[in-house]
């Protein structure tokens, strides 16, 4: 069905208005890029695997939206300034940043965690959402205007056992957002967090399949175990976050800055303690 043709009505009017977003060539990033682009946004995708990145904007396009892809490294400030040059040259403008390019941490006990693991969840997911928001907000404030919505996680609020780097990383998301919030709202931009909860994509799949050889958990045991320690009773899909990242974009939410969002159908985090490990 083309856009013009699509009876349903735009959950929030973006019209007009042109979003960048980062890892979104696939997981929760291309969700928030579709729902922007349903939402009358132009989007750009922004992601390390380029010719992927390229056919979901080829297949937002034959569906009707705007949408065009690059190729971004998010842990390479000069990647990003190239990545936010090249879409201001195209667009005149930029009025929406969502930073949804992370990567998940091995599973590893804090003492026994690599320093090459640690700087690798740090250097994508902390300082590449730090590269694209200073990268983003040069821009905006030239316009004095425009929305940044950062992807973060429940981890960051209570963190989990054996991913230190990673609640590292979200929780500094999260102080990133409220100190840009701070220093950019003379210029009217807005600066909020979403932060998900378990959502079933390739990312948490990886990530479960490490947690179960850990637990000694099958895959279905650990699906099960996590939605019955969700209040509302399921795993999140792609488009609950997706929807309230395209809210907190649109005029609905302009008077709302450096807050986090928690969208995890009740859930607040998973504490559960390890026990002790087998001595070397």
């Amino acid at each position: 069905m083309n856009a013009s043709d699509d009876p349903t009505p735009m959950p929030y009017d973006l019209r007009g208005q042109v979003a960048a977003v980062t890892g979104a060539a696939q997981g929760l990033g291309l969700a928030i890029a579709e729902k922007l682009a349903r939402c009358g946004a132009t989007v750009v995708i922004g992601d390390l695997q380029d010719q992927k990145a390229q056919a979901a904007a080829d297949a937002l396009r034959q569906d009707g939206f705007s949408a065009d892809a690059a190729a971004l490294d998010v842990a390479d400030s000069a990647s990003v300034d190239r990545f936010f040059n090249d879409v201001c040259a195209k667009s005149g403008r930029l009025d929406i940043l969502v930073t949804s390019a992370g990567v998940g941490q091995t599973v590893y006990a804090a003492v026994e965690l690599p320093d090459e693991e640690w700087r690798r969840v740090i250097d994508i997911t902390l300082t590449g959402a730090f590269y694209c928001c200073r990268a983003a907000g040069r821009v905006m404030e030239k316009q004095e205007g425009g929305s940044i919505v950062n992807l973060a996680s429940i981890n960051g609020q209570n963190p989990a056992a054996l991913v230190v780097a990673y609640n590292v990383a979200k929780a500094g998301v999260i102080s990133m957002t409220r100190t840009l919030a701070l220093e950019l709202a003379a210029y009217g931009i807005r600066v909020n967090a979403v932060c998900p909860g378990p959502v079933y994509t390739d990312f948490n799949r990886d990530l479960m399949a490490q947690r179960c050889s850990t637990l000694g958990l099958t895959e279905d045991e650990m699906i099960e175990k996590i939605r019955t320690a969700i209040p509302l009773g399921r795993w999140g899909e792609p488009t609950d976050i997706a929807s309230a990242v395209a809210f907190l974009c649109s005029k609905e939410a302009t008077w709302m800055t450096g807050e986090i969002v928690r969208v995890s159908g009740g859930l607040e985090g998973v504490a559960a303690a390890p026990g002790k490990r087998k001595q070397a």
